[in-house]
């Protein structure tokens, strides 16, 4: 029979959502607090008060009777001998007495009928012993019937310590039968209540493995899972929950996020990996590349220059030539130091220069601690060629390039200026819109080449392009060396 209700109320709480479950552990404990707290509001109710009620019978009557028979001595003192301290204890200890006759309790209703007739007996018998007694003190001692007086005061105040006596013994008979009367209530209140809480902590002990099992487990384990998603690391176990609430769903959408995510990785890898084979043959390619027109070029010069100057020129030229082209067909690094891709544009430069003579003026400045950074291949050769043929080429008075080179922190700045002919606004947005999506028609290869490079290579490799039509064209690159 338990198996079967355990079994049934863990269906109703599989198929119940998260909120109602929510409710049901909400509403189960403030039961158990609401009727812990009821449960001992009707002890303290019904149990203190009657305590209260029978403590404070007894403290008044019995502070009445002592009090009359602390009056009884202070008065036997005090007509004995009138003295000022003597007649000051006796004074004080009436107003003791009268104050505790008007505290003893005077409800029929409250007292029942033969406590109200004693207490309303003392009650006239005080009154007339009062008058009898302030009179008697006010005799002269050799009067006639002094003793006779005196000795009537004795027994009244005999009969009133007699009747607080009964007055006391009544009230603790009235206290003990309204204890016996009351008696079982406190024995029956603590029995409920411990039932009460036996139910109400299996109940509490089966919610908690439920939430246990439902709730934190699922929870734990879907935030160790996410931690070694955040680490990259798909391998471990799905996470499992059951039911149909939230948690349940949370968790299967969770997983199916985890399995669609691993794929789309699987996929975002290899297609990184092919992206990078791709990266190596435009680079190739661009190492590879010669520009017919420049090389057409350049050799007409040099052998006009053989024709009308010393050897000693055409030397150089040749020189310089071979270098880059060594440089070009030999070099199969994809990073090389700063200095040696500066010296790579210097001698395209002095071929440039040799060629263009005086429209064309190149200067840099490198800073010393960027010399040996290793920057990727071929980064700025391409950037200087551009500026030549787009910017400086097509103006008649040529122009000047200049490559600077620092570092901000961890950080390498490589920009490339000339002073050519620069660009529209609408075409510089074009090309940067081009590059952000891998268009090369629009950009060219040398630069959109680049932009690729800096951008796969270094985390927060940057390009940046800036142009002013007819001020010339910047082109910055920024990235934290590996």
């Amino acid at each position: 029979m338990e198996g079967r209700l355990g079994r049934k109320l863990h269906g109703i709480w599989m198929s119940c959502s998260l909120e109602r479950k929510v409710r049901w552990i909400t509403i189960s404990t403030a039961a158990v607090v609401i009727l812990s707290i009821t449960a001992v509001m009707l002890i303290a109710g019904y149990g203190m008060k009657g305590f209260g009620d029978l403590l404070m019978g007894n403290s008044r009557s019995l502070a009445f009777w002592s009090a009359m028979d602390a009056e009884s001595s202070s008065f036997q003192y005090y007509a004995g001998d009138r003295s000022p301290e003597n007649r000051e204890k006796y004074e004080l200890s009436c107003a003791r007495t009268r104050s505790a006759l008007k505290s003893l309790p005077f409800d029929y209703e409250e007292i029942g009928g033969d406590r109200y007739g004693v207490t309303w007996s003392i009650l006239n018998m005080y009154e007339n012993y009062a008058a009898a007694r302030d009179a008697f003190l006010e005799m002269e001692e050799g009067a006639p019937d002094y003793l006779d007086r005196l000795y009537t005061i004795y027994r009244v105040q005999g009969y009133l310590a007699t009747h607080a006596g009964r007055l006391e013994q009544m009230t603790v008979q009235s206290g003990n039968e309204r204890y016996e009367m009351q008696r079982p209530l406190f024995i029956i209140v603590p029995a409920v209540s411990i039932l009460w809480g036996a139910a109400a902590l299996l109940m509490v002990r089966w919610l908690n493995r439920s939430v246990q099992k439902n709730i934190v487990r699922p929870m734990v384990e879907l935030a160790e899972d996410s931690r070694r998603i955040g680490e990259n690391d798909f391998t471990g176990p799905d996470t499992c929950a059951e039911g149909s609430d939230e948690i349940a769903s949370l968790v299967r959408a969770f997983c199916t996020m985890k399995a669609s995510t691993r794929g789309y990785i699987e996929a975002l890898t290899e297609k990184h990996r092919m992206e990078k084979q791709l990266d190596e043959v435009r680079l190739q390619m661009l190492k590879n590349q010669i520009n017919p027109h420049f090389l057409f070029n350049t050799l007409n010069m040099i052998a006009s220059t053989a024709q009308i100057e010393d050897a000693d020129t055409t030397e150089k030229m040749i020189h310089a030539l071979s270098r880059l082209f060594r440089y070009n067909l030999k070099s199969t690094d994809s990073v090389m130091p700063l200095e040696r891709e500066l010296k790579v544009v210097q001698d395209y430069m002095y071929l440039q220069q040799m060629r263009f003579g005086q429209r064309i003026r190149y200067d840099t400045d490198c800073k010393p601690d960027t010399m040996e950074v290793l920057v990727p291949s071929f980064a700025l050769q391409p950037l200087v060629e551009n500026a030549i043929i787009h910017g400086i080429s097509p103006k008649g008075q040529g122009g000047r390039i200049h490559v600077r080179s620092w570092m901000e922190g961890r950080r390498l700045w490589i920009s490339v200026a000339d002073t050519g002919r620069g660009m529209a606004q609408e075409r510089l947005e074009e090309i940067r819109l081009a590059l952000a999506r891998g268009e090369e028609k629009a950009t060219g290869v040398g630069v959109g080449n680049i932009y690729r490079r800096v951008h796969g290579m270094y985390r927060d490799g940057e390009v940046f392009i800036y142009s002013s039509e007819g001020r010339g064209t910047v082109v910055q690159m920024a990235f934290t060396p590996g």
